[in-house]
């Protein structure tokens, strides 16, 4: 049983390398869209605060008003702890918008340090790939020297 555990374990470098693609894409799109996208103003339509034991965490609604008279609402964008003080009781945000992309709205009060939470998380989760590939293999090497 041990052994099929061992070999199963193979998956959590996979999955984290996965991870680390994810956050560097993130990381990439939100660079894009703070220098390829228009500029713009956000109206801030609504600012949720959730206190919870485990976690502190808030929402913002935007709603960004586009030159050809178009709307664009993005609801409850989550914001952790750390950067939502940075944004309460604004009215308004500057922002960067690019449209049909994965990373449509970026606040660039927030830009910096968003970018930078997810370009760290692709640097922990690769970093915890290296390590538990590493694990993995020897884990698995001894039950061969077992065999052996």
């Amino acid at each position: 049983m041990v052994q099929v555990i061992a070999r199963i374990f193979w998956f959590v470098p996979f999955l984290l390398v996965g991870l680390a693609a994810n956050q560097g894409y993130v990381a990439m799109q939100l660079r894009k869209t703070w220098n390829a996208g228009e500029p713009a103003i956000a109206m801030v339509a609504e600012f949720d605060v959730t206190n919870r034991a485990d976690v502190t965490y808030g929402y913002i609604h935007l709603r960004v008003l586009l030159p050809d008279g178009q709307v664009i609402e993005r609801q409850k964008m989550s914001l952790p702890q750390s950067l939502w003080s940075r944004v309460k009781g604004q009215d308004s945000l500057q922002v960067h918008l690019r449209p049909g992309s994965s990373q449509e709205i970026v606040i660039d009060r927030l830009m910096p340090a968003h970018w930078l939470i997810a370009a760290s998380q692709m640097g922990i989760s690769l970093i915890g790939a290296l390590f538990s590939g590493v694990l993995a293999y020897f884990w698995n090497q001894s039950f061969r020297r077992e065999q052996a």
